[in-house]
């Protein structure tokens, strides 16, 4: 079991596995929302363990269609942690645990920080990997 939680506590869940894959993303909007790095899990490895209730969805206008979650009292990001579909993203900042994924690409390139330095040599893309 993999734990995770928010900055607060008010948000606890668990993982069963290792997540699949690592990731970081580059674009203004995974910077805004603290999820820049996120990690792809499978629905059936999470599971709540409280604060369920306390996860909060910002869904945003077009043309973007991933909304991003994030606890209701502390504001810690946590991807897409209420997604329906079988594997999505969350915030590899919100686990406690080890993880043995590493980053395997960084995505939006183009849109990261002059002051931003990629130290990985995992691939680059300037937009969605193909």
């Amino acid at each position: 079991m993999i734990p995770g939680s928010c900055c607060c506590g008010a948000v606890e869940f668990s993982l069963a596995a290792q997540p699949s894959m690592m990731a970081t993303c580059h674009c203004s909007r995974c910077r805004k929302s603290g999820a820049s790095t996120i990690v792809f899990v499978k629905k059936d490895d999470l599971k709540w363990v409280k604060g369920r209730e306390n996860v909060a969805l910002y869904q945003p206008k077009a043309p973007y269609k991933y909304g991003r979650c994030f606890c209701k009292i502390c504001g810690t990001s946590l991807g897409e942690i209420l997604s329906e579909d079988d594997s999505f993203p969350i915030s590899a900042h919100a686990l406690d645990g080890k993880l043995t994924a590493r980053n395997s690409l960084h995505e939006f390139v183009g849109e990261k920080p002059d002051w931003v330095e990629i130290c990985d040599s995992a691939p680059q893309s300037s937009g969605h990997p193909d």
